[in-house]
């Protein structure tokens, strides 16, 4: 929807499509494309677990399919793990890239065990009870500390939420994925921002991202949490805007050569 330079948003594991409502009024200047991923939202559930590679390869079928060359790219979560790797596979499909609340996979900083273990299952997607009870251990920032905040993220949540096998195939299809090898090669233009109250994405993932993408800078959002696109959606996006609407050197560069 809209119009302008396109925008790519690749959501978080189990995450569907109109999840991203919220933040779509701060990006009245760009063309939104986003999609469900296999096991998410209204898309199929696939009979294997697809890796993050093939997921990659999907971002390039969709902006192909929407006749778009190529887009500014906002990846949240999972979906900065897939931002990674179709920057690095498809480095021409991407203008400006955007790394919200994620990690490079094996070789990153695991978040707090429990709340990595509210992650392993839908539940939070389906229980109002249970995502009361696991918010700020999980989640943080305005989430954890705001009933009314929650009330609105669980009534998105439960619009299309992941089956059991679907969501379990996206965590399958993550296993063993690291973006480490290539970091240093992805040519993009890269905002890298995290929030300081996030109990799965700890800041340290952030400073490893930025330090390891050549042109790559960092934010940290101050009292935010994992669901900060959702919950603090004005902060964030004056953040991200003022990325993506500042000058940039539009050039892009494959470095894998």
């Amino acid at each position: 929807q809209g119009e302008g330079d396109p925008l790519l948003l690749i959501n978080g594991l189990g995450g569907h499509s109109d999840m991203w409502e919220p933040l779509l009024p701060h990006f009245e200047g760009h063309r939104i494309i986003t999609f469900d991923s296999p096991g998410a939202g209204k898309s199929s559930v696939p009979m294997m677990p697809v890796p993050i590679t093939r997921l990659a390869e999907l971002c390039a079928a969709v902006l192909h399919d929407r006749e778009v060359e190529w887009a500014d790219v906002l990846g949240y979560s999972y979906g900065g793990a897939i931002a990674q790797q179709f920057a690095y596979s498809f480095p021409s499909c991407v203008r400006r890239l955007v790394l919200a609340a994620t990690t490079c996979g094996i070789g990153g900083k695991p978040g707090e065990p429990r709340a990595l273990t509210v992650l392993s299952t839908p539940v939070r997607y389906y229980s109002k009870t249970y995502f009361e009870r696991t918010a700020q251990l999980t989640f943080g920032g305005r989430t954890g500390r705001n009933p009314q905040v929650r009330d609105e993220i669980m009534a998105s949540r439960q619009k299309n939420p992941p089956s059991m096998l679907g969501y379990s195939m996206q965590i399958a299809g993550a296993s063993g994925w690291s973006s480490l090898p290539f970091l240093h090669k992805i040519p993009h233009e890269t905002l890298v921002v995290v929030g300081d109250d996030d109990p799965l994405v700890p800041v340290e993932n952030a400073y490893q991202l930025a330090d390891m993408i050549p042109r790559a800078q960092l934010a940290i959002a101050e009292n935010a949490g994992h669901l900060f696109l959702w919950d603090d959606g004005l902060r964030q996006g004056v953040v991200i805007n003022e990325f993506l609407y500042a000058p940039h050197d539009t050039q892009v560069i494959d470095l894998r050569a």
